[in-house]
């Protein structure tokens, strides 16, 4: 009978102790939050090095988004193609400034979108108002390599000639001022904050020719819990006016 005692009483204290472990694992959870690596190219004002904060538009709104949901995050920053090589291979890796493209429907796990993205071609004196007529006018076209705007010009029935994809640390606007381009197809926040970089030059810009969403995107193989909670937190930054104040703070000069 004292065995049996024991024995109860040893078997009551490990079910005590679980419960204990199993109570206290929220908590552990909340004091180590898991951390994430994001991955990003050089590409102000949406995206850039430096500390945070001034990450740019989209990667300030990842970082907010990121604590709002209770996670840490690690940023590297690579060239776009292995970037997103890296995130498509990975697990629970993510990546922004994504443009949600059919090309990618099926690469990633799609979070949420942060902001909207216009492109247009950039020149500085053969101003064209629609694709076909960019095709007769321009000879070479500055776009950034691996991205959705290379991949539209494709689309529309451009000839590799006349296709110059831009790797990181190739100036597009240095290239059109020295006349190595004709024009530079891109988005319009970006090309308008780097042209004030380099010149005070006239830019012309054509209509805007492609939008689309730019996206906080995950690995194809991602956590449900982490994409959940994120896309809330992304939503909920958008309600409280937090992305708006972002664009506000960072496009002025751009404009």
């Amino acid at each position: 009978m004292g065995h049996l005692s024991r024995t109860c009483g040893l078997l009551l204290k490990s079910v005590c102790g679980l419960l204990l472990c199993s109570a206290l694992l929220p908590a552990a959870w909340a004091a180590h939050p898991r951390t994430f690596d994001l991955y990003m190219p050089e590409a102000p004002p949406l995206s850039m090095a430096g500390d945070a904060g001034q990450q740019g538009i989209v990667a300030d709104a990842a970082r907010q988004a990121m604590t709002l949901a209770g996670y840490h995050m690690n940023i590297n920053v690579l060239p776009w193609l292995r970037a997103q090589r890296t995130v498509q291979h990975g697990q629970d890796m993510l990546i922004v400034p994504l443009s949600r493209t059919p090309d990618r429907e099926t690469s990633y796990t799609w979070i949420a979108p942060i902001m909207s993205m216009d492109r247009a071609f950039f020149t500085l004196d053969k101003r064209v108002d629609s694709f076909a007529q960019a095709r007769r006018t321009y000879r070479r076209i500055a776009v950034g390599m691996g991205s959705a705007q290379e991949r539209k010009l494709y689309d529309e029935g451009f000839d590799a000639s006349q296709i110059y994809p831009l790797r990181i640390g190739e100036n597009p606007a240095q290239m059109l001022l020295l006349g190595r381009v004709d024009a530079w197809f891109n988005g319009v926040p970006e090309s308008q904050y780097i042209w004030r970089q380099v010149s005070k030059q006239p830019l012309l810009m054509s209509p805007v020719l492609m939008t689309t969403d730019l996206y906080l995107a995950c690995s194809k193989t991602c956590s449900p819990r982490v994409v959940s909670s994120l896309r809330k937190a992304v939503e909920t930054l958008h309600r409280n006016g937090s992305i708006q104040r972002l664009l506000d703070h960072y496009l002025p000069a751009a404009l």
